[in-house]
């Protein structure tokens, strides 16, 4: 038996255990005050236990708000369950306040009777103050709906790292670690995952590893010896299919489904991009892999990033490049260029709330217009959607498929919340993976650069291949030769190829599936980031007995032919989507059905509960 197996016997035999299915803890305090790395930590520790879960960090807009200030506020919520769940969770049953602002921010989406865990050492009258209080939250009776555990942690984490030699300013950092080992204790995490990663991390500077440790050691024995505490929490392991599962976060699964589609279509994979939020970590990963003969290159600008990604294409390479949606408003002119040159590009966006710089940490769905339309002419491309963390894996790899059959520029949507969220993954062997044929002509003969094949692509003809020399540019081609046509009647037949080839994509993707009943009298329909509220709310409501189903969209341009078919199969259409009604636009103008929305922009996804009030209000007629 090892020391941690030791430990957590001793916490239970000390303490009462009770089992739970599930829990929701939402860790809060100032941006320095490393919210991030515990909730890291935390859901590190929660995928080797064998839960479920979906994360959400909730990072400040503002750079270097303020310490203390309601603006500077960092946030980190993680559902974890012995079932399969879908989403981050609504109300916390948890919360985890460093200061008297995360108090302040988050309070709200406590449940009653939930645990507030405070550092009590950081209710200062200043901090106080700067919170927006009027007096001490932590006396008197607004508090009294909960089970409030006022915890100096500063000072006791001082006192457990006092012999190791750190500055003042360096020991008190290390409070975090012990709110870690705290909340490790109420919900039996194993501490191993976190010392492991404490001496990867620290193994250098041993006064910092050796302090990190007392702390989360500190905060873990505290929970078990403290007589706040009279209850702490087992959620035992969900039932998963075999095979080899990691946690992955949105964007590290995109990279990966890029450098697995190269792989499969035995090309090199080149990336070009410019750093953005929420986009810059998929870069950040891809740097890390030359050993998958991945090429990256961190352009000067979006527009620089874009052109690159072009000759990248041209030159034979699987060349993709990523950003949000103001870098996509840059991309949009070199991605009209694409589709004209009819180049095979993957372009990821990671998108973000807007307009403008508008909340660039925060999630929102509102660039699917733009996607659809935000280039100039008749400019058509496919458009693809992640629906959950470990899906960008998935959809980044059928991009590039798509991608290399029809020889086009494509789309891939992601958001805010699936980049930065993260949730168990099982990783697909290598040998399962289809391939993807690529083909380059070699032989002069009978040669034209935009012949077509029966999906309506055309050559992807090399530069430097002998007798292959082809025009390339933005000005109009002519029909089977690509030279420069000025022709109206040309350029009206050219235009439609180049849509009837995107209209044929929905001939090679399977038809909708529905989750459900295929009629009824409601149908929600939904895309992207929002599948997990959305299938969660469907499942109550269809346990509570009502008529409801589910299509979630993964192929937004074109759509599966079996959708108009689908929605008509219902009564009653809703549309759920964290924008104005942007999917619910272009549904009702290309099906004619009498479809209605639920919007939300607020930079968070959809709650369950609100959901599920819609649904209601929906079947009652009380739109």
């Amino acid at each position: 038996m090892t020391r941690l197996d030791t430990q957590i016997e001793q916490a239970a035999a000390a303490k009462n255990l009770e089992d739970l299915k599930s829990a929701i803890v939402r860790f809060a305090g100032d941006s320095g005050d490393g919210m991030q790395v515990v909730g890291t930590q935390f859901t590190n520790a929660t995928a080797l236990v064998g839960n479920d879960l979906a994360t959400l960090p909730d990072f400040p807009a503002e750079i270097r708000a303020p310490a203390g200030s309601l603006a500077g506020v960092s946030g980190f919520q993680i559902n974890f369950a012995s079932t399969e769940i879908f989403t981050p969770g609504d109300t916390v049953q948890t919360l985890v306040a460093m200061n008297p602002a995360a108090l302040k921010v988050n309070l709200g989406d406590l449940e009653r009777g939930g645990h507030l865990i405070v550092n009590s050492d950081a209710f200062t009258p200043q901090t106080i103050k700067q919170a927006g209080y009027d007096k001490d939250p932590l006396e008197g009776d607004e508090l009294a709906g909960y089970h409030l555990h006022k915890v100096p942690m500063t000072r006791l984490t001082l006192d457990c790292v006092k012999d190791v030699g750190l500055k003042h300013k360096d020991a008190e950092r290390c409070k975090n670690i012990f709110a870690l080992g705290l909340t490790y204790w109420l919900y039996e995490r194993p501490l191993a995952p976190t010392l492991r990663w404490l001496q990867e991390k620290f193994g250098k500077d041993e006064k910092l590893r050796q302090a990190n440790e007392l702390a989360l050691r500190a905060g873990f024995n505290y929970g078990n010896t403290t007589e706040l505490f009279q209850v702490h929490y087992r959620i035992l392991p969900a039932r998963q299919e075999p095979g080899v599962y990691r946690k992955i976060r949105g964007n590290d699964a995109a990279a990966y489904g890029l450098i697995a589609a190269a792989w499969q279509a035995g090309k090199r994979l080149f990336y070009t991009g410019y750093p953005i939020t929420p986009a810059s970590d998929i870069l950040h990963e891809l740097v890390k892999h030359k050993n998958f003969q991945v090429k990256v290159f961190q352009a000067e600008d979006e527009i620089a990033a874009m052109c690159a990604a072009i000759g990248a294409a041209y030159g034979g390479a699987m060349a993709a490049t990523g950003t949000s949606g103001p870098g996509m408003a840059l991309k949009s002119e070199a991605l009209g260029l694409a589709v004209m040159l009819e180049l095979p590009v993957v372009i990821i966006n990671v998108q973000r709330a807007g307009p403008s710089t508008g909340l660039p940490t925060k999630t929102e769905q509102a660039d699917l217009l733009q996607a659809v339309g935000g280039r100039h002419g008749e400019c058509p491309l496919p458009i693809l959607a992640a629906q959950s963390p470990s899906d960008c894996f998935w959809t980044a790899f059928e991009a590039f498929k798509i991608a290399v059959r029809y020889m086009t520029p494509v789309i891939m949507l992601s958001d805010g919340y699936l980049a930065n969220g993260s949730e168990p993954w099982r990783v697909p062997r290598v040998e399962d993976l289809p391939k993807i044929p690529v083909a380059h002509p070699t032989d002069p003969e009978g040669f034209r650069p935009y012949s077509r094949n029966p999906d309506l692509a055309r050559p992807w003809a090399l530069p430097g291949t002998r007798g292959l020399a082809h025009r390339v540019g933005g000005l109009e081609k002519e029909d089977l030769t690509g030279r420069v046509s000025y022709d109206p009647v040309n350029h009206e037949r050219m235009c439609r190829f180049r849509a009837a080839k995107i209209a044929k994509v929905a001939e090679s993707i399977p038809d909708q599936a529905i989750y459900g009943d295929d009629h009824g009298d409601l149908v929600l329909v939904s895309w992207g980031g929002t599948f997990g509220s959305v299938r969660t709310a469907v499942e109550r409501a269809r346990e509570a007995g009502r008529s409801v189903s589910h299509i979630h969209l993964r192929h937004l341009n074109p759509m599966p032919r079996n959708l108009g078919t689908l929605l008509r199969g219902f009564r009653k259409i809703l549309v759920p989507e964290l924008n104005m009604g942007q999917l619910l636009m272009l549904l009702r103008a290309t099906y004619l059905v009498d479809a209605v929305g639920i919007d939300k922009m607020q930079g968070r996804p959809f709650t369950v509960a609100e959901l599920v009030l819609k649904i209601q209000q929906t079947l009652e007629g009380d739109h």
